[in-house]
């Protein structure tokens, strides 16, 4: 099969497959009679790259097809690989386990599979044998490439990528191109950034940014998202259409091992903890992973999680002040406008209701809540439920496991959520928010180790809290995530998780 990604006329717009000679139609009686109009059917084959050699003799067919096309192909790993493509839109993928033929398919958005390098160059492999125009971002060797209807069109060299951790660090991931902008200006940055294209709202392929006044900013400048040369950033910004996939890798950087805890005292009481080094995978001491509760606020750890990769941060939204739900310290009443950067501070510094209602509001709260509940499920977290985007709902549940899957997800991949709560100034952010003097409730009270996380409470969760601690283990500083669901007394019950930890493994 061959899709042809642009269609400028009408002669482009067909499908071409590949048909052996016993299926080509036959003359006959009644072979010239029109038939009733039926609904074309999803045509699926395996790709000359993943064939096996066959005796029959192969012959070339086009025709209009109006539906969904599939391709499948045998990848790397030994799973199949599905790329099925509307011709409306950017194809999607599906992995087929080859065992039990059983499939998944993958959304568009932040994908990990694609840190897999088998799966990302098996995934661009079929999409230029199928000749589908797309973008390929290969983090990893700081390589840009775009194909046209498969055939290789330009290749750039990725000069500069974001801070990692920040609203633009790009993760692995298929994507496609929402926006053309030859110019934008980001309030936060304060910095102008040339031929943008974006995708997954807050990612952008660009060229070499300016201060105002056309001062180019520095080499190490960290802001932005992938940067090309000018010469390349025009080109494909002039080549490339709104639509067009893009297919991003990043190998995903595993920590060796090489830090080992050597227990002590095992001795630990609390009724819902876990704790672990973030870095290197150690859980140190846990109770049931797989149990869901209640988890109050630690809810709007994945609403930023979703804002962040499906709103525009450097954007303004229309101020009002949600009726529905009460908020400990009220501040959006009187203001016409906000910034959605502001609203995450509010979000995560004081746990405002009003900033999270508000945030879910700009795509739909019903769709904000079930694009909260996709993401859970794209990261593994099969023991947890969202029901709103505040925690206010005892329906917002997850395990204690889930909770440190997504811990892990926002310090590898949006680390900036992190020194959010922490109330500490972004690196990539070069003006503040529009609120003064925040209180932050996520400290936990005299432990000047804290470096970021979130406290929640209600009637039906009781005290909740995921924190980050930066701590020294046998002369080597070590992050670790502590996790407590169902506290009576929250600070009191980190402070012991700490005791216990330094004294079993360790100071």
């Amino acid at each position: 099969m061959r899709y042809d990604g642009d269609m400028p006329d009408k002669s482009e717009s067909s499908v071409k497959l590949y048909s052996y000679a016993d299926d080509l139609p036959k003359n006959g009686k009644g072979m010239l009679i029109p038939r009733p109009k039926q609904t074309p059917p999803t045509h699926t084959f395996t790709p000359m790259s993943a064939r096996k050699t066959s005796s029959r003799s192969l012959k070339r067919v086009a025709v209009v097809v109006a539906g969904v096309a599939a391709i499948i192909l045998v990848s790397m790993t030994g799973y199949g690989l599905v790329a099925q493509q509307n011709l409306a839109a950017a194809p999607t993928v599906t992995i087929v386990n080859p065992y039990d033929q059983r499939t998944t398919e993958l959304t568009y958005g932040p994908q990990e599979a694609f840190s897999r390098e088998a799966l990302f160059t098996g995934t661009r492999d079929s999409f230029i044998d199928e000749g589908i125009t797309f973008i390929e971002v290969d983090l990893t060797k700081e390589q840009l490439r775009f194909f046209k209807k498969g055939v290789l069109y330009q290749s750039a060299t990725i000069v500069r990528t974001s801070e990692t951790g920040s609203w633009w660090d790009t993760p692995s991931g298929l994507y496609k191109i929402e926006k053309k902008t030859p110019e934008f200006f980001t309030n936060i940055g304060q910095v102008y950034f040339p031929w943008v294209l974006s995708f997954e709202k807050n990612f952008i392929i660009h060229g070499w940014p300016t201060y105002p006044g056309d001062r180019p900013v520095s080499a190490d400048f960290t802001g932005g998202g992938i940067r090309l040369d000018d010469a390349a950033a025009e080109a494909l910004y002039s080549a490339v259409s709104v639509g067009t996939p893009v297919l991003v890798h990043k190998r995903q950087e595993q920590t060796a091992k090489v830090f080992v805890y050597e227990p002590q005292v095992p001795d630990i009481d609390t009724k819902h903890y876990f704790i672990a080094d973030i870095e290197n995978g150690t859980v140190m001491a846990a109770t049931n992973l797989d149990q869901p509760v209640p988890i109050a606020s630690l809810t709007k750890l994945m609403t930023a999680v979703v804002a962040a990769e499906q709103l525009d941060l450097d954007g303004r939204v229309k101020a009002v002040a949600p009726t529905f739900v009460t908020t400990l310290i009220p501040r959006l009443e009187g203001r016409t406008s906000v910034s959605l950067y502001s609203l995450l501070q509010l979000l995560l510094v004081e746990s405002s209701n009003e900033a999270a209602e508000t945030i879910a509001g700009e795509m739909g709260r019903a769709g904000f809540i079930a694009a909260m509940n996709t993401k859970a499920r794209q990261l593994g977290m099969l023991h947890t439920n969202f029901a709103d985007p505040s925690g206010l709902s005892a329906e917002n549940t997850a395990s204690l496991g889930d909770l440190y899957t997504l811990t892990r997800y926002i310090y590898e991949n949006r680390r900036f959520i992190f020194e959010l709560t922490a109330n500490t100034n972004l690196a990539s952010a070069h003006v503040g928010g529009e609120f003064d003097g925040l209180i932050n409730f996520n400290e936990v009270k005299d432990m000047d180790n804290f470096i970021g996380g979130k406290v929640g409470e209600t009637l039906a969760a009781g005290q909740t809290s995921i924190s980050l601690h930066r701590l020294s283990f046998q002369g080597q500083e070590r992050i670790l995530a502590v996790i407590l669901l169902g506290s009576t007394n929250r600070t009191s019950d980190v402070q012991a998780l700490i005791a216990y930890v330094q004294n079993r493994f360790g100071n």
